[in-house]
């Protein structure tokens, strides 16, 4: 029998709650006095999203947009893969682009590349982990979450092949070699 997946905390959920009300602070002092359209990458964006989305004081409408890259795998197993559309016009809007984890970039790079083609007013990006020493292009964030190393993490909305998304806290995941 195998022993069963280690989880070790590095971020507890009062540390993550403190930082995203930070976040939200900076967020709202930006866009203040504008209305914004909050697109969430789904699926482990999701609880990131509806934090922030609560501590935010400015005007905000949301919409989500699915990508796929990684599959049941701790590496992204293929490019980037748009798999749902946004149901909002963006022309003319002032787009808050919001995903869990800033790790390649490839994600970043191909969402942002699609809603500028549908013409915003402007485009601002906020990602809940940012992964420096994985980047594979130059894509900033605009807002950044933390920054971590370049470890596997699951929790806060992060899943390896659907699970540990419900962990309030993030944790690394060190996987166990089937015996």
């Amino acid at each position: 029998m195998s022993e069963p997946n280690q989880l070790v905390e590095l971020l507890s959920a009062k540390r993550i709650a403190e930082r995203l009300e930070t976040l939200a602070d900076e967020i709202n002092q930006h866009y203040a006095g504008r209305e914004i359209l909050l697109v969430s990458i789904l699926d482990g964006a999701i609880i990131f999203t509806a934090d922030l989305l609560r501590l935010l004081q400015v005007p905000t409408q949301l919409d989500c947009l699915r990508i796929s890259s990684y599959g049941n795998s701790t590496r992204p197993a293929s490019a980037p893969r748009i798999t749902g559309s946004l149901k909002s016009d963006l022309q003319g809007r002032h787009i808050l682009l919001v995903d869990d984890i800033l790790d390649t970039g490839n994600t970043m790079e191909q969402a942002t590349r699609e809603i500028l083609a549908l013409h915003p007013e402007s485009l601002k990006t906020c990602v809940f982990l940012d992964k420096p020493d994985r980047r594979a292009n130059g894509f900033q964030a605009d807002w950044i979450g933390f920054s971590i190393p370049n470890e596997f993490v699951v929790g806060y909305g992060l899943d390896y092949a659907g699970r540990y998304r419900e962990l309030p806290y993030l944790a690394k995941l060190h996987l166990t070699e089937p015996s």
